[in-house]
């Protein structure tokens, strides 16, 4: 108790630190796990999914939304129900607010990963009220687990990817992008080789001009990354960076003064610690924080920067809560990743 507790101090005295609090201390559920969180133009919103465990039937998608200085008691707003009673898990959910238009959720229904097919519902008053679920087609699945992107020309670039596929990888990921504001979505390869790394879950970068960057997670112990020249249309082959991956997620997000920031398992056994890195260009990395080191499960993060320019960082604590921390990204130090390994001192 006493190292915790030394832990949280250290954690909450970096000056980047704004605020790190639990979204909610007790609800009706036991098991949390993959949050996303969205800034709106009426505040920010957190969902994830939540149940006895992670692919029981009663796992439904949990939304809260921040009220003053208070997050909303969880409210469940989709479940797997189908039309003939019975009740199927829920997965992965991932808000996104376009530039235009009511927010969306994206979410999976399915007995497994492998099996699971993607659902939206669309919210236009930031949450508070949720519209009828609708299926997405066959072959597309939404964003998988993290957010997707809206480029200048309005065109939204989602990471996606499927998983249970025979023929090369059975993970692989892919890209979804829309040109009409969500209506209607293209599904876009990412090239990997038969032998390639198992990836999945990708997180979208905008490095300048019409080029931007995916990367996530893999089952090769390192993070993979993809890079596109032509707005999100093409992509390169998948490669493997010198961060470590513990098959767990990742996301990432580029600020508007162009900083890369990148929260993962800075690891490649176990969900601990949970970290955050900082890159000019997509390619080097420096360790800023450490929001977790304690052992437990500390993982699939979630990224964003809200329109007062602080960064928001949601994540699964221990399958048991669902932390949220700000940051001011202005007063993170970073120091270089060398080969992999953690700087002392970050």
């Amino acid at each position: 108790m006493i190292l915790l507790l030394a832990s949280l101090c250290a954690f909450r005295a970096d000056p980047a630190v704004v605020l790190s609090e639990f979204i909610y201390e007790k609800a009706p559920f036991p098991s949390c796990h993959a949050t996303t969180i969205a800034d709106t133009r009426d505040g920010l919103v957190a969902a994830w999914f939540g149940g006895t465990a992670e692919g029981k039937p009663d796992v439904g998608i949990w939304v809260s939304r921040r009220h003053g200085n208070a997050w909303t008691a969880p409210v469940e707003v989709a479940t797997g129900v189908q039309t003939d009673g019975k009740r199927l898990p829920c997965w992965n959910p991932v808000l996104f607010q376009p530039k235009d238009g009511p927010l969306m959720l994206f979410y999976k229904v399915g007995p497994s990963p492998s099996t699971w097919w993607g659902m939206r519902k669309d919210s236009a008053d930031g949450g508070k009220t949720w519209g009828e679920p609708v299926r997405l087609p066959d072959g597309l699945v939404g964003p998988v687990k993290n957010k997707p992107v809206q480029r200048p020309d309005g065109a939204i670039v989602s990471g996606s990817s499927l998983e249970g596929l025979k023929g090369g990888p059975s993970w692989q990921a892919h890209i979804e992008r829309s040109t009409d504001g969500g209506k209607n979505w293209t599904k876009l390869a990412i090239p990997v080789a038969k032998d390639g790394p198992a990836c999945i879950q990708p997180s979208i970068l905008a490095l300048g001009g019409n080029r931007l960057l995916a990367l996530g997670r893999t089952r090769s112990g390192a993070i993979f990354t993809t890079a596109s020249a032509d707005n999100g249309l093409s992509w390169s082959a998948i490669t493997l960076s010198q961060l470590p991956n513990p098959n767990s997620g990742t996301d990432a997000v580029t600020l508007r003064d162009g900083t890369h920031l990148l929260v993962y398992n800075h690891t490649r056994l176990g969900r601990s610690p949970l970290n955050l890195a900082a890159s000019k260009d997509g390619e080097q990395w420096s360790g800023a924080l450490v929001l977790e080191s304690e052992p437990g499960e500390y993982s699939y993060p979630a990224i964003i920067q809200s329109a007062d320019g602080l960064v928001h960082i949601t994540y699964t604590w221990k399958r048991q809560k669902v932390r949220h921390v700000v940051i001011d990204p202005a007063k993170l130090v970073a120091r270089p990743i060398l080969d992999g390994r953690w700087p002392k001192g970050s």
